[in-house]
């Protein structure tokens, strides 16, 4: 078991990982804000959902992820189609257009990951992805589920964004692929 020191530490270094969240943030486009890149990244990782499965994943509330929603639905990047099994509800489906802008933003992470981390070995990042996942599963992370299968390329971005999530969904912005495959630097 690890000593209380080596806890505090790790303590203040995820609390650094805003840094990190924020640099993430400043590469999203002006249309698309964080909020709305984490709902196209959680329906591209995960698939056609209600809005409450979203709100559950995004981890806030209903008020919240309907804002959210109808952003991304203005510009075209989701449909609201009727829930066959609840035509109360409704089912959240990415556009052409919406996954235009996620690769997009798979494309923007990529590059400033490659960058930044561009000293890191292979090994060193594949360290970094298995702890990283080890420690949202300790935490009951809703999100790392095993992800929508998805045409686009994989992006170490996926695992170093989303496992620096904290309660806002920021980092989730960014966040592509399935956190078990990476392109090559």
């Amino acid at each position: 078991m690890a000593e209380q020191a080596q806890f505090e530490e790790l303590a203040r270094q995820l609390s650094a990982v805003g840094a990190v969240k924020r640099d993430l943030a400043r590469i999203l486009p002006h249309e698309c804000p964080a909020g709305s890149a984490a709902v196209l990244t959680l329906l591209g990782r995960h698939g056609s959902m209600r809005m409450s499965k979203l709100a559950e994943l995004l981890a806030v509330d209903m008020s919240v992820t309907s804002r959210h929603v109808a952003h991304v639905a203005e510009r075209g990047w989701i449909e609201r189609s009727p829930d066959p099994a609840d035509k109360r509800s409704r089912i959240l489906h990415l556009t052409p257009a919406g996954e235009a802008t996620l690769q997009d933003l798979s494309r923007r992470s990529t590059e400033m990951l490659t960058e930044r981390l561009s000293d890191w070995s292979d090994e060193e990042v594949d360290q970094l992805i298995r702890l990283m996942t080890r420690l949202r599963a300790s935490f009951g992370d809703c999100r790392a589920t095993t992800p929508h299968p998805r045409p686009a390329a994989a992006t170490v971005a996926a695992t170093v964004a989303s496992a620096a999530r904290a309660p806002t969904p920021v980092i989730e912005a960014p966040v592509f692929e399935s956190p078990t495959t990476r392109t090559p630097a």
